[in-house]
C-alpha cells in the first residue's frame, strides 16, 4: 500500500551526532545530515528487526529466523555478535555502546521518540485520537496529518520485503497508517475542509474497494465539496461490488448516508457500523487468581495498545495461561468499547477447531453478516471488513497450532487478540509474548491458601510447603489439591503430602470430581508427536533441583548433541520442557520438565514406547524412587 503524496515533508531535526532511523520507506539511518552505511543485507535485515521493536529485548531465536529463515548455519550466533559489534561501531562516538544492548531476554536497541519515525508517528497518532476525543477536530487532523506526513512515498522497509518476517511487519505498518488516514479524512470533513482529503480517498478506495470507512468518507467529501452525482455512483458502485462478490448489501450506516446524500442532507464525518460484540461471553474471572503481577503488567500493556496489538501467552499445561488472559479481558473493559469475546479454540474432547467452525462462533457472537459461508476466504475478508471497524478484544484460549486462527488475527485496524496456547506458535510473526512458569513457591502457598483456609495451611506451614512442592507449584495441580482438601477435612496435609510425594500415585490424588490433573496431562500428550513422546519419557528423569544439562540429555538420549539438542527444542517449542529466557549458549543451559509432566511421561511409557527402561537405565538407581520426585516444573 502507497498513500497519496503528503502534504509536506516528514523530517527529523536535531542535535549534532544524533542518529535517525526510519522505517517508513527503505530502512536507512542518517546522522548530521549524513546518510549512514548500514552494512550488507542480514545485517540491514537485524537492525529493521530490532526497530520494529524498539526498546524492547528481542531473542535471538527471532533475529536467527528473520535473517536465515530456511535455517541458520553452525555460525548464526557468531555472525549475528559480528552485525551486533558493526552496528555499535557505525552509531556515534561513545552513543552507540549504550544504545544497542544485551540482556538476558536478547538484543535491545534502545531509541528516543524523535530518533524513530514509526514512535513518532505512534505518538502524533495518539495524540489526533485524543484531541477528537475531546471534540477538538482542527487540532485532531493537524497531529494526524503530521503523522501521515513521516510516510514516504513508497511503502516501509520495501527493500527488505523479501524477508517474510520483515514484510509482516511491513504490512502491519501499512495497515495501522491507513485507519490513521480514515481518522484524518473524517476529521477534515467534519471540520469543512473535505476538499483536502477527496483525491486521496479516491486513490485509496481503488486500491481497497472493500473498505466501506474509506468509501464512506469518499463519498462524504464528494457530497461536502458539492459533487453529489459523484457521491451517488461511489455508493452505487459499491452496492454492485457487494452484490456480485459477496452477495452482501451496504450497512444500513452507508444506506444511512447514502439517503442523506440523496436529500442533500448534511451528513457527518464517520459512519463505520459499530455493532458490538458483548463482553458477557467472557468466562467468570476467578476469585482464587493470584500472584502474576508482572506477566498480568506486561499482558494489559501489550492488549492495551490503542493501535492494537496481537499477544501469544504460553506456558506447560496448567500452569494458568487461561486465568491471565481471561483476568486481562476483565480488567480491559473500558479500553475495548465495541467488546470483547473469547473463543475456545479446541473442542471438548481437546482436537483443534477448524477455522470456519471458530469464525461461524465468532460471527454469532459479534453479529458478523454472512456467517457461515460455504467459501472460506469469503468467510475471513467478511470477518476482517468487520474487525477493522472496531475496537475489540479478542480471546482465542488454548490454540493448538497456528494454521486455524492466522486468517482470524486483525489486519487492520485497532483491536487486540489474546492467544492462549501451550506451544510457542512460532509460525506467528509479527507478535508479542509472555511465557508462563511455574509461580514461586510464595504464591502457590497463597493459593493453597485461599483454597483451604489461611487457618488450616498455617496450622502445618510445611505440610503446606510439601504440597506445594510435590504439585511443582502448578497452578492446576495446587487448585485441584485445595478443592480436595476442602471436602476431605479429616484428611491431615501432613499425609497428603506423602501421598503427593509417592510418585507412582500422586496423579491419582490429583483429581476433584470432574477435574483431573492426568486428563490436563493427556490432552497435552496427545499434542506431541512420537519422536516427542519418547524424548520426554527419557528426558523427565534427568529433572532434578537445578534440571538437567544439554550433556546430560545427549547421554540419555542416545544420539549426538546436535540430534538431542534439536529433541530438546523441539519440546520447548511445544512446552512440555522449559528453559531461562534471553540468550544462553547452549551447553551452559539448564533445561527443566515439569514434575508432574515427567511422572505422566514415565506413567504412559509402556503404553508408547516410550523408553522408560532405557532412561531409568541412563539415570542408576533414580527410577523411580530417587528421580521422579526430584522432577519440578
Amino acid at each position: 500500500m502507497s498513500l497519496p503524496p503528503p502534504l509536506s515533508t516528514g523530517t527529523f531535526t536535531g542535535a549534532p551526532g544524533t542518529v535517525y532511523f526510519s522505517l517508513l520507506g527503505p530502512l536507512t539511518a542518517e546522522s548530521g545530515g549524513v546518510q549512514l552505511p548500514l552494512g550488507p543485507r542480514k545485517q540491514r535485515l537485524v537492525l529493521a528487526t530490532l526497530l520494529t521493536r524498539p526498546n524492547s529485548p528481542v531473542p535471538v531465536e527471532v533475529l536467527t529466523d528473520v535473517v536465515w529463515p530456511e535455517g541458520p548455519p553452525r555460525t548464526a550466533r557468531k555472525n549475528l555478535q559480528v552485525y551486533m559489534s558493526a552496528a555499535r561501531a557505525l552509531f556515534a562516538p561513545g552513543d552507540g555502546g549504550d544504545r544497542l544492548v544485551h540482556g538476558c531476554g536478547g538484543y535491545r536497541l534502545r531509541v528516543e521518540e524523535g530518533e524513530l519515525d514509526t514512535l513518532r508517528f505512534r505518538t502524533l497518532t495518539r495524540a489526533g485520537r485524543a484531541a477528537g476525543e475531546r471534540g477538538d477536530l482542527r487540532t485532531a487532523a493537524r497531529l494526524l496529518r503530521e503523522a501521515l506526513d513521516l510516510w514516504g512515498e513508497r511503502p516501509p522497509l520495501h527493500d527488505l520485503r523479501d524477508s517474510a518476517g520483515v514484510a509482516e511487519e511491513a504490512e502491519r505498518l501499512e495497515s495501522r497508517c491507513l485507519t490513521v488516514y480514515e481518522d484524518w479524512a473524517e476529521a477534515e470533513i467534519e471540520t469543512g475542509r473535505a476538499g483536502v482529503a477527496v483525491d486521496g480517498l479516491r486513490d485509496l478506495v481503488e486500491r481497497h474497494p472493500f473498505r466501506e470507512r474509506l468509501r464512506a468518507a469518499w463519498m462524504n467529501s464528494l457530497h461536502q465539496t458539492g459533487r453529489q452525482a459523484e457521491a451517488l455512483a461511489v455508493y452505487d458502485d459499491y452496492r454492485q461490488l457487494l452484490a456480485r462478490e459477496l452477495g452482501l448489501e451496504p450497512s444500513p450506516a452507508m444506506a444511512a448516508l447514502y439517503k442523506a446524500v440523496l436529500g442533500r442532507r448534511p451528513a457527518s464525518g464517520s459512519v463505520a457500523p459499530r455493532g458490538a460484540a458483548s463482553g458477557a461471553s467472557l468466562p467468570a474471572d476467578s476469585r482464587y487468581f493470584t500472584g502474576r503481577e508482572d506477566e498480568l503488567a506486561r499482558v494489559l500493556e501489550v492488549s492495551a495498545d490503542p493501535e492494537g496489538a496481537t499477544l501469544i501467552v504460553s506456558g506447560p499445561a496448567g500452569v494458568g495461561k487461561s486465568a491471565v488472559a481471561v483476568r486481562a479481558a476483565h480488567l480491559l473493559a473500558d479500553r475495548f468499547p465495541d467488546g470483547r469475546v473469547h473463543v475456545r479454540a479446541r473442542r471438548d474432547d481437546g482436537t483443534a477447531r477448524t477455522a470456519a467452525d471458530m469464525l461461524d462462533e465468532l460471527g454469532r457472537v459479534c453479529g458478523v453478516p454472512g456467517r457461515g459461508r460455504p467459501d472460506a476466504t469469503e468467510a475471513e475478508n467478511t470477518w476482517q471488513d468487520w474487525l477493522s471497524e472496531r475496537r475489540v478484544l479478542i480471546v482465542l484460549d488454548d490454540v493448538a497450532d497456528e494454521g486455524p486462527v492466522r486468517g482470524l488475527l486483525p489486519r487492520s485496524g485497532r483491536s487486540s487478540v489474546l492467544l492462549t496456547a501451550r506451544g510457542q506458535l512460532a509460525g506467528l510473526a509479527g507478535v508479542h509474548r509472555v511465557a508462563l512458569g511455574a509461580p514461586e513457591e510464595d504464591e502457590a502457598l497463597e493459593l493453597l491458601e485461599k483454597l483451604i483456609g489461611p487457618g488450616r495451611a498455617l496450622s502445618d506451614p510445611a505440610s503446606a510447603l510439601r504440597i506445594v512442592r510435590a504439585c511443582g507449584s502448578l497452578p492446576l495441580a495446587v487448585v485441584v489439591s485445595g478443592m480436595r482438601l476442602t471436602v476431605l477435612r479429616h484428611l491431615p496435609l501432613s499425609e497428603y503430602a506423602e501421598r503427593l510425594e509417592d510418585s507412582p500415585c500422586a496423579l491419582d490424588e490429583l483429581v476433584a470430581g470432574d477435574v483431573s490433573v492426568r486428563a490436563r496431562l493427556a490432552a497435552g500428550w496427545r499434542d506431541l508427536s512420537p519422536e516427542d513422546r519418547r524424548a520426554l519419557t527419557r528426558l523427565s528423569v534427568l529433572a532434578g533441583d537445578g534440571g538437567f544439562t544439554l550433556e546430560r540429555a545427549t547421554d540419555v538420549l542416545g544420539c549426538p548433541r546436535r540430534a538431542a539438542l534439536r529433541s530438546v527444542e523441539s519440546l520447548i517449542g511445544t512446552g512440555a520442557v522449559t528453559s531461562p529466557p534471553g540468550e544462553v549458549t547452549a551447553h551452559a543451559v539448564r533445561y527443566e520438565v515439569p514434575r508432574l509432566l515427567g511422572l505422566y511421561a514415565v506413567e504412559r511409557a509402556p503404553a508408547d514406547g516410550g523408553g522408560g527402561e532405557a532412561a531409568s537405565r541412563a539415570v542408576p538407581g533414580s527410577f523411580p524412587e530417587r528421580a521422579l520426585p526430584l522432577i519440578r516444573g
